[in-house]
């Protein structure tokens, strides 16, 4: 076996995976109806549609959008209720947005463990940070895998508190064959670039809750009653609505979005096979309960001990270099100088520092002789794991 590309051999592939987003036609369609409707922001008739059938696609009862993922999150925490003082736990293993948009209401967060089977939030992790000032919890779906809604909702039911679900990286996804975003008391979705659905930013809120739904749409549209005059400001809230090309290219995104969820469904299928057949990675096991895996990301964990110790991070600057898109994940919320300190939770940091890597979606669009050459890369690696690790850690992050 030919040398790695780190250690001056070739790369395993010359040619990129599959470009993201993806478009056609249809969103220069709707984004000329859009121009030629002459409503470009409030009023507009295609973010009506969208919210109407991104919320059957999730099967809840309501969708409202709304600048982006986090606003989505602060939004739904204030219609919940949420105020200073109040806890919210979130687990310590997710984007920074999730605990931002409790800060903004000067809210107190508070770090849940994860589970290593799953990476998502560890209930009796949540048994043990609860409080008296606790007044809800905001499981994460994962990129793209939904959390144990069982545990959350059987906990949530059993000490009174909301439950706020992260779908940032999950539209589409199903626990026991129900959409996630309205099995709980909310939902908050994502469609920031590189989400399975597009429109560069914005967000959505989804709820079964006809008052909640109300109170979401007036806090999104700086306080105004959905049925009042347009100056009539009756609650506290913001502007965080979105314009009528957004919601344009979210019909189009929308339209295309199952077909896709197919094609990466397959090739996490496929990946997960192959990498069965290489001692020191492996994938994230199957939950007979995940009734459908958005796959936002394809996650493996890393073993370095089979790879002559060699780290997490100096295996992914290797593999990057064979030409595998990939990277660390997130580091722990709690790690951040500016949030609130905790201290260190066990699989947080097995997750964050030692084993999770993380492939972007858009690879799984790709061939199975594309997926292919990540385990040719990975075989390379390991192959000189010893000599990687011996000559190359000064190269990391360059």
């Amino acid at each position: 076996m030919e040398l790695p590309k780190i250690l001056g051999g070739e790369a395993v592939r010359k040619k990129p995976f599959p470009k993201w987003p993806i478009f056609d036609e249809r969103e220069k369609e709707l984004l000329l109806q859009a121009l030629e409707s002459g409503k470009w922001g409030v009023g507009g008739k295609l973010q009506e549609e969208f919210e109407k059938k991104f919320a059957e696609f999730q099967d809840a009862k309501h969708a409202l959008l709304c600048s982006s993922g986090t606003t989505a999150l602060k939004i739904a925490l204030k219609a919940l209720g949420i105020s200073a003082g109040d806890e919210v736990i979130v687990p310590a293993y997710t984007f920074i947005g999730t605990a931002i948009a409790a800060l903004d209401l000067h809210a107190k967060i508070i770090y849940a463990d994860i589970s290593l089977e799953t990476y998502t939030i560890d209930v009796e992790s949540v048994r043990n940070k609860i409080t008296e000032k606790t007044k809800v919890v905001i499981p994460v779906h994962f990129a793209g895998r939904p959390a144990d809604m069982d545990a959350v909702k059987e906990f949530a039911e059993e000490k009174n508190l909301s439950i706020l679900e992260d779908a940032a990286q999950a539209h589409g996804a199903e626990w026991r064959n129900r959409k996630v975003g309205a099995i709980g008391d909310a939902g908050a979705f994502s469609f920031q670039s590189s989400k399975n659905i597009t429109a560069g930013e914005g967000g959505a809120i989804t709820t079964n809750d006809d008052k909640l739904a109300s109170i979401i749409w007036s806090l999104r549209n700086v306080g105004r009653p959905r049925d009042g005059p347009w100056y009539e400001h009756r609650i506290y809230g913001w502007n965080y609505r979105i314009t009528e090309w957004q919601a344009a290219i979210l019909l189009a995104q929308l339209e295309r979005a199952p077909k896709l969820m197919e094609k990466r469904d397959s090739s996490a299928r496929y990946l997960d096979k192959l990498l069965t057949e290489v001692d020191g990675v492996e994938p994230l096991p199957n939950d007979p309960r995940v009734s459908r895996h958005a796959h936002h990301l394809y996650v493996f964990r890393y073993d370095p001990a089979e790879f002559n110790g060699l780290e997490k991070e100096l295996f992914i600057q290797a593999l990057r270099e064979e030409g595998i898109p990939c990277n660390a994940g997130y580091r722990p919320l709690y790690s951040y100088s500016f949030l609130p300190g905790s201290s260190p939770l066990s699989n947080t940091e097995k997750a964050a520092y030692i084993e999770a890597v993380w492939i972007p979606q858009p690879v799984l669009l790709a061939e199975r002789e594309d997926l292919e050459d990540i385990i040719i890369g990975i075989e390379k690696i390991k192959k000189y794991s010893r000599k990687i690790k011996e000559e190359c850690k000064a190269i990391v992050g360059k």
